[in-house]
């Protein structure tokens, strides 16, 4: 596939060449609180009008996750990026190896404490792999450590927590922008086990006040009469899926909540890549809990 151009107004280049992309093997064997995931990822945008379609087919040959309710979950994320949005560009670019580091917790808005989990996440692309490495902290110590830069203390995954420090210091990354939605997750089973599809609806963002429990009003950056289709594989994915895909009339996009976020509020210019708003324009303001 030809990489795209940058849109205009990218600014120069944070680095000389392309990083060298780690060895981080050991830290996808290691046995302890540090998670790790190694997936191929497919997306799609869905017409809600044809969600139940999709739904019923999904139903058919999966279970749902038991941690999601009869409605799934909210899912709420704050992205960290450079002044000049470097982890924006690489993928705006497609670059072959590229990374992202963010806060995600899990739930209702205006729910939680300084004590309540979230995860600490490194989500890195190598080729067409998506790897993903995460540790969980006290929401209290993931902002010690991402918002002020303060090294915390983590017993089985202190490798992980130096890294996110270093990160942080070494690129001057700082909170940039917030998305949330409303999660439907299905897992496979028997031959699909290590499979997991998600429907995402109601996908918001927002640019400032990045308490990840807050209710302050968000806006939609992708139109509410779509939801992201996320197919994730150990491997890749099972033909009945994509004929499904295909049968439905959807095809495999190139989306990234972050890079809609970003775009939406006027952080950067709209790429290539932007799921197309026309409607939004008159679409409600997202002020209601995910």
């Amino acid at each position: 596939m030809t990489t795209p151009h940058p849109a205009p107004g990218r600014p120069p280049r944070e680095r000389a060449a392309r990083p060298h992309v780690p060895d981080t093997g050991h830290l996808f064997r290691a046995q302890n609180r540090l998670h790790a995931f190694n997936r191929y990822e497919l997306k799609y945008l869905v017409p809600v009008d044809r969600l139940s379609g999709i739904r019923a087919e999904l139903a058919a040959r999966m279970a749902p996750d038991g941690h999601a309710g009869p409605h799934g979950y909210g899912v709420w994320s704050l992205y960290y990026d450079t002044q000049r949005l470097r982890f924006y560009w690489e993928k705006i670019e497609g670059l072959r190896f590229r990374r992202k580091l963010r806060v995600r917790r899990y739930g209702e808005t205006g729910t939680g404490d300084d004590d309540s989990t979230v995860s600490v996440e490194i989500k890195q692309r190598v080729n067409r792999v998506t790897q993903k490495r995460r540790v969980l902290l006290p929401y209290s110590e993931a902002r010690a450590l991402c918002d002020r830069r303060e090294r915390v203390e983590h017993a089985a995954a202190q490798g992980f927590v130096d890294e996110v420090l270093d990160l942080l210091h070494r690129l001057d990354l700082r909170p940039t922008a917030m998305t949330g939605y409303r999660r439907e997750p299905y897992v496979g089973t028997d031959a699909d086990l290590g499979l997991r599809v998600t429907l995402d609806h109601r996908v918001r963002g927002r640019d400032r006040d990045f308490d990840l429990r807050s209710e302050t009003e968000s806006r939609y950056i992708i139109n509410p009469r779509f939801a992201v289709m996320e197919v994730k594989a150990d491997e890749r994915a099972p033909y009945w899926v994509t004929d499904m895909a295909a049968r439905h009339g959807l095809q495999i996009q190139r989306i990234s909540k972050y890079c809609q976020s970003v775009e939406a509020f006027g952080k950067a210019p709209r790429s290539v890549f932007h799921v197309p708003e026309d409607d939004l324009l008159t679409a409600p303001s997202a002020t209601t809990p995910a």
